[in-house]
């Protein structure tokens, strides 16, 4: 039992190192994209630090009446273009250093897509699977009380992220309007749709990744019906991908979640996968496919691959034995720095994150405009919309790595800085 919990304490201590690594991504990539902007020392040390941070311990009554004190934070990085955006994460890995990396991140995607939006982000560090729904919502009444000086539909808006989903939102909308007396739908996004919800909010980061690939395919001369995808990460986001992907006539041959990953080079029947998963819980065990790890899953022989998982995943070790020619990245994070140079130096085509994944939050301004004019869009209209910005903002991406000369990342971001330190100049320093 001992050698358990060392063993678990040095797991959560390597997790630990990790998140706070990932804020050191973060700048890093700033800086790299700031060289390319010839940005000034100035504007260097205001957009690379985060404006607020807000780290809450709160107790939550469990189940059995026992009390439990749980910490969460809240970070907005950068306010310029209009209140900050972005979700809140219930994992037991999360920490502040996370947080800061994952709130700049949504700066740059944000302005990236042209949304008039900063970033900012959220999170609780607990294990939600452990929860019974009641204590899940005792969590997030308690949270959303402790950080709702910080939150609000024109100050910051939160939204789902990983392990939180529309319910989640409706508990914090609802405690929200509960505080201030009235209902207010637009202080959160992904909520469920009878409550001021989007159409087409639920699939629009894996379809806005879809989106971004048939963009990058025609540049490529990439016939998606002969290109297979593999897809690391079968949530929300990477199973809409797969499922589009598969409609698209792309064969996805593998897919993951936490557990591992399946293999079938004819094909996967995603259909068959995904009842197997909900009776399950995992993708590991289909008959019709060969079980595999997940870092086997990203050297398979692929034309696609679409990191829709946690961060880190890409790195050193293995960015050289990759086999895919395009990687389009559904998470937030999963490729580091040197990572990105391998990739680059060998011609494999990454669509970085704060521009692939940025469906979501594009149809949350979608939602959030909806909710401010109480006027909601059907689907056809919210996903029109949607493709029409991508397609916009690749061409944008595309254009500027083709003048610096630089991966698609390095180009993403000095779009999405170059924007933000524009706003930074023009509104000044007060007082």
């Amino acid at each position: 039992m001992v050698v358990d919990v060392d063993v678990r304490a040095q797991r959560s201590a390597a997790t630990d190192r990790a998140a706070e690594d990932l804020f050191e991504v973060a700048v890093e990539q700033f800086h790299i994209a700031a060289d390319v902007l010839g940005l000034e020392d100035s504007m260097r040390r205001i957009l690379s630090h985060c404006q607020s941070e807000l780290t809450v311990h709160f107790p939550v009554e469990m189940d059995d009446g026992s009390v439990q004190v749980f910490t969460g934070h809240r970070v907005r990085h950068n306010d310029g273009p209009g209140p900050t955006k972005g979700g809140i994460r219930y994992h037991q890995s999360v920490t502040v250093s996370e947080v800061q990396a994952l709130a700049m991140w949504m700066t740059w995607k944000c302005a990236v897509v042209g949304l008039p939006f900063g970033g900012a982000k959220g999170g609780v560090r607990v294990n939600p699977k452990l929860l019974s729904q009641n204590e899940l919502q005792n969590l997030t009444r308690r949270y959303t009380a402790s950080i709702s000086s910080m939150i609000g539909p024109n100050q910051d808006i939160p939204a789902p992220d990983v392990n939180t989903n529309p319910q989640i939102m409706a508990w914090l909308m609802d405690t929200y309007s509960m505080q201030v007396g009235y209902s207010v739908p637009g202080v959160t996004t992904g909520k469920p749709l009878v409550l001021g919800g989007s159409e087409g909010r639920n699939e629009a980061t894996g379809r806005g990744c879809v989106f971004a690939i048939q963009e990058a395919s025609r540049v490529l001369d990439m016939d998606l019906t002969r290109s297979r995808t593999v897809v690391q990460g079968f949530g929300n986001a990477g199973s809409v991908a797969a499922r589009l992907m598969d409609d698209l006539g792309s064969p996805v041959i593998g897919v993951s979640d936490s557990s591992g990953g399946v293999y079938n080079p004819a094909g996967l029947d995603l259909v068959a996968l995904s009842r197997h998963k909900q009776r399950t819980g995992s993708v590991t065990g289909f008959r019709e496919a060969q079980d595999i790890t997940n870092e086997e899953l990203l050297l398979l022989d692929c034309d696609i691959l679409i990191p829709a998982a946690m961060e880190g995943q890409i790195h050193a070790d293995n960015a050289g034995e990759i086999k895919a020619r395009l990687i389009a990245e559904a998470a937030n994070g999963p490729t580091s720095p040197e990572a990105d140079s391998v990739l680059y130096d060998r011609g494999v085509v990454v669509l970085p994150d704060i521009f692939a994944n940025a469906g979501g939050v594009t149809v949350s301004y979608f939602e959030w405009v909806q909710a401010l004019q109480a006027f909601p869009w059907t689907e056809a209209e919210v996903n029109e919309r949607l493709q029409r910005i991508m397609a916009r903002s690749f061409q944008a991406v595309y254009e500027t790595a083709q003048k610096h000369q630089v991966h698609m990342r390095t180009a993403a971001l000095v779009r999405g800085i170059a924007r933000v330190a524009e706003f930074t100049r023009l509104r000044g320093i007060y007082p």
